[in-house]
């Protein structure tokens, strides 16, 4: 049904975008994630090489003195903060997503006003919110991280974590920012800006950590200045140059409860979805705490997790593509091509990821040797050997639950995408974890597998549910020609 914020069909089909979207599925499909991935690797990379720096890869290329605070007690103390980091990006993206989403709704109902209004909500939202979470993870942070099992490496962890903690505010507004581009249409911009502050991360890192050896608090400074140089550009290009399609007018501003509505209505249940998951991580650790697998246990999870987020990253850019080919197709009713491109992005995300399972266990030593090439990083190599093998199991079956998340997206079934994501981190995960380490006293390995388990199930549950709201789509598809043969 057609509303006052919907463009009418033949505005729809005068911009390319939206033709790509309601052709042919299948090259939908990958013409928007191609792109999604290209902006999307370049943060995933800068992660695993923060991780690199971290361990004390490439140290003597900088100083012939050692530095302190690196190697497997540093990639433990960044374990400890990394929840809370993951909790600020979740909260952050899903306040961008409920923004953006209500930008691009007004923009296609040609309300620039209404457009801007929303763009200055979330800009302010964004601060809000930044500097209260700044405020309790910075003052609470040595309560917080000794709490959650940081010991000997508990000055590590509180040092590094002040630091990114104070700079919270500049994570929410490139993400906010990223956002607020991408819903007028200026993708390659976000990626341009995402790219720039990746890169000049990974440049950072090496000079503060090894020549001013500040160790692991120099990844922290390192990260902050690159973010809050990016949000200068970004500030700069919305606010000051102003050949963006929103305007930012902040005179006589006052909250409107319709616009706050709209925004949150999206993005509480994305924030929430993506919380699941950093709260998940939360209490891995705790149990791997537990388990006495310890810093060095936390370190191998930490480590080894960028891997894992390398090796699904084609599957996050599958996953965006789908959201937007299953939403106009659902939206332009045509169910038959919601059902291809949700089967085809099924099918390429699990042949993607059986090939990157393959290379990742055959390739896992010489991965692992990457990051423990300090004396205390040889500690956790046969353990991060053995974590990459048999994490990367999941992989191929994790194609069905992602991509069957972001169809449930799509079709505006959001409550339906944050169950799947809920059954899968929260309950299985959480469950399994304690069950196999615990119970079944396997320890950290038990984890490991838990991880694999729960995940597995996770998708095959999902995606059935998925293939069987499509299935009633197209019943329904049926039962109308049906009925206009009778008619006829």
């Amino acid at each position: 049904m057609k509303t006052d914020e919907t463009p009418s069909t033949e505005q729809h089909k005068k911009t390319k975008g939206v033709e790509t979207l309601l052709g042919e599925p299948k090259k939908a499909i990958i013409s928007l994630a191609i792109p999604m991935i290209i902006a999307m690797s370049s943060h995933t990379i800068y992660n695993l090489v923060d991780a690199l720096w971290v361990s004390g890869f490439g140290m003597g290329l900088f100083t012939t003195q050692a530095i302190p605070d690196v190697g497997a007690d540093a990639l433990a103390a960044v374990g400890f903060v990394l929840p809370f980091y993951m909790m600020v990006i979740a909260l952050s993206t899903g306040i961008g997503i409920g923004g953006g989403a209500a930008i691009s709704r007004r923009i296609g109902a040609k309300d620039k006003q209404g457009a801007d209004n929303t763009a200055i909500h979330t800009v302010v939202i964004t601060m809000i919110f930044s500097i209260i979470l700044s405020l309790i993870l910075y003052v609470f942070s040595d309560t917080i991280l000794t709490s959650i099992g940081a010991d000997t490496t508990a000055d590590m962890a509180i040092s590094y974590g002040r630091i990114i903690f104070a700079g919270v505010i500049f994570i929410f507004f490139s993400q906010v920012a990223f956002a607020i581009l991408r819903a007028e249409g200026d993708a390659k911009r976000a990626m341009y800006a995402m790219m720039f502050g990746s890169v000049l991360n990974i440049i950072l890192d090496p000079v503060f950590i090894f020549t001013f050896r500040l160790g692991v608090s120099g990844a922290a400074y390192a990260t902050i200045l690159s973010m809050s140089i990016t949000s200068m550009v970004l500030f700069y290009w919305l606010f000051l140059k102003k050949d963006t399609y929103v305007t930012f007018q902040f005179k006589d501003f006052s909250f409107k409860k319709s616009i706050l509505n709209d925004i949150f209505k999206v993005g509480l249940p994305a924030s929430v979805q993506q919380l699941s998951m950093s709260f998940t991580m939360l209490i891995i650790i705790v149990i791997i705490g537990i388990t006495s697998g310890g810093e060095a246990g936390v370190a191998v999870y930490n480590t080894g997790w960028r891997v894992v987020m390398i090796a699904v990253l084609p599957l996050l850019g599958l996953a965006t593509a789908v959201t937007s080919v299953t939403g106009a197709t659902y939206g332009a009713q045509t169910y038959k091509k919601l059902n291809t491109a949700f089967l085809y992005a099924s099918r390429t995300g699990f042949l993607i990821e059986l090939v990157l399972a393959a290379i990742i266990f055959l390739l896992a030593p010489y991965i692992a040797a990457l990051f423990t090439t300090t004396q205390n990083g040889f500690d956790i190599l046969e353990d991060l050997i053995l974590f990459l093998r048999i994490t990367c199991l999941f992989y191929p079956g994790a194609a069905f639950g992602i991509i069957s998340s972001s169809m449930f997206q799509g079709i505006g079934k959001g409550v339906n995408a944050l169950i799947a994501t809920l059954l899968r981190t929260l309950l299985l995960t959480v469950f399994l974890a304690i069950f196999f380490s615990l119970i079944l006293d396997y320890g950290i390995t038990g984890i490991w597998w838990a991880i694999v388990i729960a995940n597995l199930i996770g998708s095959v549950i999902s995606f059935g549910w998925g293939k069987l709201e499509v299935n009633k789509l197209l019943k329904r598809t049926a039962t109308s020609h049906e009925q206009d043969a009778v008619e006829g």
